[in-house]
């Protein structure tokens, strides 16, 4: 798909404002922050400088706590207020629940290109990005109604308090990565990715608010959106990693880097930085790829990081700390002084001297008959294992000796485990549905897996879909006759069929690949296991029914599964 940016679709007047490669230094308020942010000196000069050079410049419409937009939106707090625009909190009184919403006059002159942008964005439905809930013309004003994340944490929040652990980095940059590849495949670009734009939530995950509209309502453009945003993702990297700007400006709560010295990578800004990752912040920054010890090349696109994301060893999230357990205390019950008075300060009671075991009478007596019981059940023991080997002697043929030969041959043997080089998913109709995450299927990480799409009806996937699944590279021809599957989701009902093909990209269809088997299971766990084993250096994974399951995170409820491990056997 041709790249091309829908931030600046209509722009009427962007004469004074600069690509976001040449300002990415500078603070800016974000209009979705969820508490209000401090407006520098350097937004206040491009405001002015827009407000002196825009032939048609419109100050913002007087608006206040209270006002409804559509009998449903009521504004509560205005969060930002610059360059003709204002951003507020809101309450959907139709639906019980806050919202975000952007208001400018119908006749600004961006106001064209921010309801293209904001309209292009909710087009693209993915759970990664904050989604845009409604783009209204009406009143002489012009508003666009988003998501807004309460619990949810802005990046600029989590690098004040401290730079991120390398796990966390790993998955900021890795989530942040994939997420901008995917609108980059429909044409669609951020161009102002700054820590105020990412989120993340209290499951862990990170969300991206302000695609393409964020860019549109300050008239940003650019020749070349995949190679900004893709700038901008190392540089949420690398103040992830040391709490600093890459860039001489302080900005966002960050201090710049010093005066005249260039980029420095991130692992010689402070020590203990992840050095995978301090090369890949570099790989993405302005610099050809050049980093202290190797010469790689530049990472100019989303795809391209998401690509060396994925050569990297895989980081793991920090073991937690073991806490001891205290020191067991003997209480004064237990310690058989219940009763008693207490004793006075300063003088010590003798501890009685407790008597030696089994010293009376009754413990002799004791001891001895435990004695005799043992002698009598070994000698008992003796005679009958002397009795049962002479039978044995008695019953065998003189001069023959007993042999086992091919004793072994009626026991099953056990399978052979069958190792995974590679996986591709395989789309028959209709869109992929993650295609990024297939690695996660066969890297015995329980914690990492791949999704279907959410799906309306079900269980069923036929006729919207034939069934979705992932073809596996097991490097040369393999005899296969068993795979474990382990799934998030249980409930009714799921089906997976285990096929043998010829390629990743099979050129024949379903019904005339050799099954291997099939098998439905209600759990989390299914077991396909075939009559006989099958020689092929490519299986294909199919699931043709899927359960029904609620909101998991961001993904909405409906019929859905995902695929945490799989396990071939021969």
């Amino acid at each position: 798909m041709a790249e091309r940016s829908t931030a600046a679709v209509d722009v009427a007047d962007n004469s004074g404002d600069e690509p976001l490669t040449a300002k990415a230094e500078q603070p800016t308020a974000d209009g979705e922050a969820q508490t209000r942010e401090r407006d520098t000196a350097a937004d206040e000069e491009a405001a002015e400088t827009d407000r002196s050079t825009s032939p048609k410049a419109s100050s913002p419409p007087e608006l206040h706590s209270g006002h409804k937009l559509a009998r449903r939106y009521r504004l509560e707090e205005c969060v930002t207020r610059l360059d003709g625009f204002s951003s507020w909190r809101a309450v959907d009184e139709k639906l019980r629940r806050a919202v975000g919403v952007h208001l400018l006059p119908a006749d600004h002159p961006r106001a064209r290109s921010v309801l293209a942008a904001a309209r292009s964005s909710a087009l693209l439905g993915d759970p990664r990005f904050v989604q845009v809930l409604d783009a209204v013309e009406e009143n002489e004003l012009v508003y666009v109604v988003h998501e807004w994340l309460p619990d949810a944490t802005e990046l600029t929040a989590l690098l004040a308090a401290s730079p991120l652990e390398a796990h966390d980095a790993y998955q900021l940059v890795s989530q942040v990565s994939q997420a901008m590849a995917a609108a980059h495949r429909e044409g669609l670009a951020h161009l102002r990715l700054t820590p105020s734009a990412v989120l993340r939530t209290s499951t862990g995950q990170y969300r991206i608010r302000g695609l393409a509209v964020n860019a549109a309502l300050r008239g940003i453009s650019s020749e070349t959106p995949q190679r900004t945003d893709t700038e901008a993702i190392g540089a949420l990297l690398y103040a992830a990693l040391t709490q600093r700007w890459p860039y001489e400006n302080d900005a966002y709560g960050l201090s710049g880097l010093p005066k005249g010295v260039g980029l420095i990578a991130p692992d010689q800004v402070r020590a203990g930085v992840h050095r995978g990752l301090s090369e890949l912040a570099m790989r993405a920054l302005v610099n050809d790829g050049a980093t202290a010890s190797r010469q790689e090349p530049p990472c100019t696109t989303p795809e391209e990081l998401v690509k060396a994301i994925g050569e990297m060893p895989r980081i793991r999230p920090p073991e937690p700390a073991f806490t001891a357990p205290p020191e067991y205390q003997r209480t004064t019950y237990q310690q058989g002084t219940y009763g008693r008075p207490a004793a006075h300060p300063g003088i010590t009671q003798p501890v009685p001297t407790p008597p030696p075991p089994l010293q009376s009478r009754t413990g002799r007596a004791l001891k001895w008959g435990v004695s005799a019981l043992l002698i009598a059940a070994l000698g008992l023991g003796s005679w009958q294992l002397a009795d049962a080997l002479m039978d044995r002697e008695k019953s065998s043929d003189p001069g023959k000796t007993n042999t086992t030969t091919g004793g072994d041959k009626g026991q099953p043997q056990p399978k052979k485990p069958v190792s995974i080089k590679n996986g591709q998913e395989l789309v028959l109709e209709g869109n992929a549905q993650d295609p990024e995450n297939v690695p996660h299927t066969f890297d015995k990480d329980r914690a990492s897996l791949w999704r279907t799409k959410t799906f309306k009806e079900g269980p069923r996937l036929a006729p919207f879909k034939p069934g979705v699944g992932i073809v596996y590279d097991l490097g040369s021809e393999q005899e296969v006759s068993e795979a474990s599957v382990s799934l998030l989701y249980g409930g009714d009902r799921t089906t997976v069929s285990l096929y043998a093909t010829d390629s990743l990209s099979p050129s024949t269809d379903i019904a005339s690949m050799k099954k291997i088997g099939t098998a439905t299971t209600s759990g989390t766990t299914v077991k396909i296991k075939g009559k006989k084993a099958v020689k092929s250096q490519f299986v294909l994974l199919w699931v043709t029914e899927v359960p029904n399951s609620g909101v998991d995170g961001y993904y909405g409820a409906g019929y859905k599964q995902a695929i945490k491990d799989v396990q071939l056997k021969g």
